[in-house]
């Protein structure tokens, strides 16, 4: 990918221009880049949803941007059970790590999931590449994704929809950092239960 193109794509206002750009597409430019994170997760899907509320509202802007990350999601883990056997999902599938993980994710199937897919600051590509892997049911996958995603998706669309009154209203912003920090603060210590997870299975192998 362009350098030039990856840092237009890393400013909330050159995302708003290029989705002012491209607004005789429609929704399609606001369902793509949510998608496109999927592939590349060093893309900021929080920024690309807070970027939909402001151009498109924040029911549009969300809807457009669940609807692209729910798509990119279920393609990255089509994808990886497709070749799931093939060389470099192969190498991952055998990691101890990953396969700790693996199983972990089969056995506790939606819950783990969903909770995971809830928090934007959770390794959300790292679990659809997992969750491809794993022998986890197709239909709990796109339950949780779903779900999960909606929860995420609409906290963060509601904090970008209008994003003046993040100046204007030093009350409100406050209350939408502490919540930010919550949601950073949990998904990291599902990350890290997540890790705690695997190496007690490593251990019991």
């Amino acid at each position: 990918m362009d350098l030039d193109v990856l840092k237009e794509l890393t400013d909330l206002d050159k995302v708003l221009e290029l989705l002012q750009e491209y607004k005789a597409l429609g929704p399609l430019p606001g369902i793509f880049l949510p998608m496109l994170e999927a592939f590349f997760p060093f893309l900021p899907l929080v920024l690309f949803v807070m970027a939909n509320a402001a151009a498109f509202g924040l029911w549009l802007g969300f809807l457009y941007s669940w609807i692209g990350t729910c798509v990119g999601a279920l393609l990255v883990f089509f994808i990886v059970r497709k070749l799931g056997q093939k060389r470099i999902f192969g190498f991952l599938s055998r990691h101890k790590k990953v396969k700790g993980l693996m199983n972990w994710v089969e056995n506790h199937g939606f819950g783990p999931l969903f909770l995971m897919l809830c928090f934007p600051f959770t390794p959300s590509a790292l679990v659809n590449i997992v969750a491809g892997l794993s022998r986890v049911s197709v239909a709990q996958f796109i339950l949780a994704v779903l779900c999960g995603k909606l929860v995420m998706i609409f906290t963060v669309s509601f904090i970008g929809y209008d994003i003046r009154a993040l100046i204007h209203q030093p009350i409100r912003t406050g209350i939408l950092v502490l919540v930010i920090l919550v949601l950073w603060y949990v998904g990291k210590r599902i990350e890290k239960r997540l890790t705690e997870r695997t190496v007690e299975l490593e251990k019991g192998n």
